[in-house]
């Protein structure tokens, strides 16, 4: 499956999939532009995701490393996965090469960095804003080999990239990963249920559904979307599980199939 056919296949995110669509499309006609020896817009391939947690930022990361290998931006086109810890050292001289380790691994590729503003609210003896200086410089350095994606909540990602006018001017392209509604939860849910070989009854649906729409109505900032879904799928299958065992014998290929009702009440 191409990469397109991949972001189009995901539940939800509609204004996330016009947002790449777009990008792709720019980056194809400055391409063809190029070929015909016309004048060409530079384009920044480095992306700023925002949005709560469980709406996609990652596995969308990975779909535009993708796209951007079959563009030919990228030759590799895989996604080093990071966070503060993996960037930031506890002492002195260790956080440029720290950095500078991850920076080499995402080569060709994309380097993701989640709750990237992380790095900027250590205080006054952090090495955080070495961190941010050994990535500004290899982004310079390396610019036709290493695209950077930074992601977080809305605005503590702003507030981090508005700190820095190193970063300011790198990333220009946000893209906002709206919350999931409570029918495209349900739909997820429904994904996990028939990724993983189970089906459900009407009954135990509707009991699903009514907590996901409970949950969504009274979801605060931090609310985990697809995340809280995820954990929800597996206290329902652990609960089927426990009702299984306790039966006594061995479940037949259709006992071990189905959710019921009594596995909703988590």
């Amino acid at each position: 499956m191409d990469s397109v056919a991949e972001l189009n296949k995901l539940i939800g995110l509609k204004r996330v999939k016009q947002e790449i669509m777009s990008l792709r499309n720019f980056v194809t006609i400055q391409q063809q532009r190029k070929e015909q020896g016309m004048k060409t817009i530079s384009v920044s391939y480095h992306c700023v995701f925002s949005g709560c947690p469980g709406t996609g930022k990652t596995t969308v990361a990975r779909i535009v490393a993708g796209i951007y290998k079959e563009l030919g931006i990228l030759k590799k086109g895989h996604l080093v996965e990071v966070q503060r810890s993996d960037l930031v050292a506890e002492y002195v001289g260790q956080t440029a090469p720290k950095t500078n380790a991850k920076i080499d691994e995402a080569l060709d590729g994309v380097l993701f960095i989640d709750e990237a503003y992380t790095l900027s609210t250590g205080g006054m003896n952090d090495f955080g804003p070495e961190a941010i200086n050994t990535l500004l410089k290899r982004m310079e350095d390396d610019r036709d080999r290493l695209v950077v994606i930074l992601a977080g909540y809305s605005d503590e990602i702003k507030q981090f990239i508005n700190s820095n006018p190193g970063l300011e001017s790198r990333f220009n392209r946000y893209i906002h990963f709206d919350d999931y509604t409570d029918e495209e939860l349900i739909d997820i849910f429904a994904y996990n249920l028939r990724n993983a070989q189970y089906k459900i009854t009407k009954d135990a649906y509707d009991a699903v559904y009514q907590i996901i729409k409970e949950k969504v109505a009274n979801k605060d900032s931090r609310f985990g979307n697809a995340r809280y879904v995820r954990n929800l799928f597996e206290k329902i299958i652990q609960k089927q599980s426990d009702r299984l065992a306790q039966s006594g014998g061995r479940a037949t290929r259709e006992q071990l199939s189905i959710i019921t009702i009594d596995d909703v009440n988590v």
